[in-house]
């Protein structure tokens, strides 16, 4: 079973879960493994490189948006 069916049958468990309280250590699982990555750590020469490229790709292409639309979605999250 390839990766993407297995988060697929994933997703369709949890949707379907009703008990709370295993819900519950199943957040703090992946909570607390998030906790422990490394964030903070630098991009690779490479890494950046490939970030610089796609961006300067997004913007030729107008995948972009601005500060004013930004501002206004953040606003709708609250």
């Amino acid at each position: 079973m390839d990766i993407q069916t297995r988060k697929l049958n994933l997703i369709t468990y949890l949707a379907q879960l009703q008990d709370e309280s295993f819900f519950e250590k199943i957040e703090e699982y992946i909570f607390s493994k998030l906790e422990k990555e490394d964030h903070t750590k630098p991009f690779s020469i490479e890494e950046l490189n490939l970030r610089i490229d796609q961006s300067l790709e997004d913007s030729k292409n107008d995948r972009v948006t601005n500060s004013n639309d930004l501002l206004s979605e953040i606003k709708q999250w609250q």
